[in-house]
């Protein structure tokens, strides 16, 4: 039997993602209707408002939902823009912005100390289960001088994993998922969709 699964997303970059990695699951993946509604991410950490956005979604549909949270930790700002990453040059900030914005600050950087990861976290809610499902992972890289590369989004113009030898920009799709922080959150949440919804 296909399972129907909400992705708390209106992130079509993500939702890409997501339906490459579950190519061979039973499931569809539905994008979150544009009247769901808006979940403040006011957590300290992505894993809280992965498990807000999800438990969210799952009580306003009825559905299984998935939801997702992720962003970019660089070290010499101190771990910024972490939770803030989507809205780190503003509220209506596009990827080009936010781009700039990080660029400007690690202007006076040295290479051995623009080290960066991307991190992600994973929320599995299902109806009528107490226990939202988790999982996470992280990426490791560095922050390059300029934008190379038109794929992806987010900071992927910018952010270079040393295994590419590329920023993810530039890299394949499916190079990209063999590595990225989503990725493996993603990979990791396989085995539990199979256990608990039977796909």
């Amino acid at each position: 039997m296909i399972q129907k699964i909400v992705v708390a997303t209106r992130n079509a970059g993500k939702l890409a993602e997501f339906s490459r990695m579950f190519g061979d699951l039973n499931v569809i993946l539905i994008p979150l209707p544009a009247d769901a509604p808006i979940v403040v991410e006011d957590g300290q950490t992505f894993l809280e408002n992965a498990r807000k956005k999800a438990i969210s979604a799952c009580l306003w549909s009825g559905m299984t939902a998935l939801a997702d949270d992720s962003g970019l930790e660089v070290f010499a700002l101190g771990g910024k823009p972490g939770v803030f990453s989507a809205r780190f040059a503003g509220l209506t900030a596009t990827d080009r912005m936010n781009n700039e914005r990080l660029l400007q600050l690690m202007a006076n950087v040295q290479e051995a100390d623009r080290g960066a990861q991307y991190v992600a976290a994973l929320a599995l809610a299902i109806p009528n289960e107490e226990t939202t499902y988790v999982t996470t992972g992280c990426c490791q890289g560095m922050i390059a001088r300029e934008p190379d590369g038109s794929g992806g989004f987010g900071y992927d113009p910018i952010f270079v994993a040393p295994s590419l030898q590329c920023t993810m920009a530039k890299a394949t799709a499916s190079a990209k998922d063999g590595i990225s922080h989503r990725g493996r959150a993603l990979q990791a949440m396989i085995p539990i969709i199979k256990a608990h919804i039977g796909s």
